[in-house]
């Protein structure tokens, strides 16, 4: 196999890929053997007909394609087993020269990974985020297991309030006249989950059992039924049955029930602790977030489109296998999302754009700090996912190979280089940002 590697502007690359005659030939002949019984021809059974009498019927490049998608794979991988220059993106491959005999030549056009000129990332000024724990925030979060824990009872000897749990019968008319979807039999509202129309949930309020109840309002402008948005309706309510939540005491009893304290104090504290241990958790992550952001606005990289389109995909893949384990497939969360594979490409941009530079900028200052894996690191790594995917240590390595294990190591120190970052940044008053810098300077030669 031969191959010629030549650079082109902003980063890209374009691999002219040479594969010989000889492997040419037998391409062919498996496309010939896979397709053979797909041809008729008069006076032969299928699967009969030779090979170059097939070639003089329907042309000699009837089976190219297949012989081409059959050696492209691995002529591009084994190129880039040759290849010196780290590629980053997927190949934009054309096929140049495709004839029995003859070397089959194609080229690839992909992107390299992109140079960074670090600016300052020592002692970067970001803003400091004090961690405290409110007495309400540990109310609400108690609350919100009060809640959980409630029981609903049947309520019979009182109208409708605020906060029930009701079920009713209604029907909705516009100019006098019923319209499609505005009828329901039996439906439970929550009186104040906001889930109806603005406006209906509040007039049942007073309403008792069997009591008919017509409830006024209007549609909002930007209803989702075109024909109703804006207009006036009268909704024909009748309230079936009332049920309301009764909340556990916040007491002794509560907390031994809701957790493994015995008493009341001992389980706010433990919430207090919990919250706490959150809150830092987020603390430490904005704090990274910012190191970096700071990092990337003073560095210098020049990022190819092709680069940043692969991590789109890349990204799209990953949330396609997320939402596949919910029982969801792609096709239907664009269908309930009105949204198709051009949106979900543009809306995933900043965030791959972000990812990339963040990874960029840590690598390159992973390469500027000598911060690297060693063999304990990784091994311990591989201990981890050997317990998170309880697998053995040996089949976790086997499974990464070769190519697995230097990206683990990568990955370790980037890590590493996050660590390095945020143990030297200033807290305090935030640095502006380059950008502000440069127009507060414009703004100055503005003035003078």
């Amino acid at each position: 196999m031969g191959l010629q590697v030549e650079k082109l502007e902003k980063n890209m690359a374009k691999l002219t890929i040479e594969v010989s005659s000889e492997k040419l030939e037998a391409a062919i002949e498996t496309a010939y053997q896979k397709n053979k019984n797909k041809i008729s021809v008069p006076g032969f059974r299928k699967g009969k007909v030779p090979r170059k009498m097939i070639e003089q019927m329907y042309g000699a490049a009837i089976f190219y394609e297949d012989a081409a998608n059959e050696l492209i794979p691995e002529a591009y991988e084994n190129a880039l087993e040759e290849c010196t220059e780290e590629i980053v993106s997927a190949p934009k491959v054309d096929v140049i020269q495709i004839e029995a005999g003859k070397p089959f030549i194609f080229t690839a056009e992909v992107a390299l990974k992109p140079e960074v000129t670090l600016g300052k990332y020592k002692g970067v000024k970001i803003d400091k985020v004090d961690v405290e724990v409110t007495e309400e925030e540990i109310n609400e979060q108690i609350e919100k297991e009060r809640e959980n824990s409630a029981r609903t009872i049947t309520v019979e000897d009182r109208p409708v309030k605020d906060g029930d749990i009701t079920t009713i019968d209604f029907e909705g008319f516009v100019d006098g006249k019923a319209f499609e979807g505005g009828k329901g039999t039996d439906y439970p509202l929550t009186i104040g989950s906001g889930s109806f129309i603005p406006g209906f949930e509040e007039q049942l309020i007073g309403a008792s059992i069997d009591e008919e109840k017509e409830v006024n309002v209007t549609f909002p402008e930007d209803y989702h039924a075109a024909e109703l948005a804006g207009k006036p309706a009268v909704f024909k309510c009748v309230v079936k049955g009332i049920k309301e939540k009764e909340l556990p005491e916040l007491d002794d009893e509560f907390a031994s029930e809701v957790s493994t304290f015995d008493t009341l104090a001992e389980y706010k504290e433990d919430v207090k602790k919990t919250l706490l241990a959150k809150k830092e958790d987020a603390a430490k992550s904005a704090k990274e977030e910012a190191v970096i952001e700071a990092v990337i606005e003073d560095a210098k990289m020049e990022i190819p489109d092709a680069m940043v389109e692969t991590e789109q995909r890349q990204m799209i893949d990953e949330f396609a296998q997320r939402i596949q384990m919910q029982g969801l497939s792609m096709e239907q969360y664009m269908q309930f999302t009105g949204t198709n594979p051009q949106m979900l490409l543009e809306q995933s941009k900043p965030q791959a754009l972000k990812r990339i530079q963040s990874r960029l900028v840590l690598e390159a200052v992973a390469a500027a700090e000598n911060l690297s894996a060693n063999e304990e690191e990784f091994e311990e790594e591989v201990k981890k996912m050997s317990e998170k995917y309880q697998m053995e240590p040996d089949k976790i390595k086997e499974t990464l190979g070769e190519h697995g294990k230097k990206q683990l190591m990568a990955d370790i120190a980037v890590n590493k280089a996050v660590d390095f970052l945020t143990a030297n940044a200033k807290e305090g008053k935030a640095a502006k940002s380059a950008k502000a810098k440069a127009e507060k300077a414009k703004e100055a030669e503005t003035e003078e």
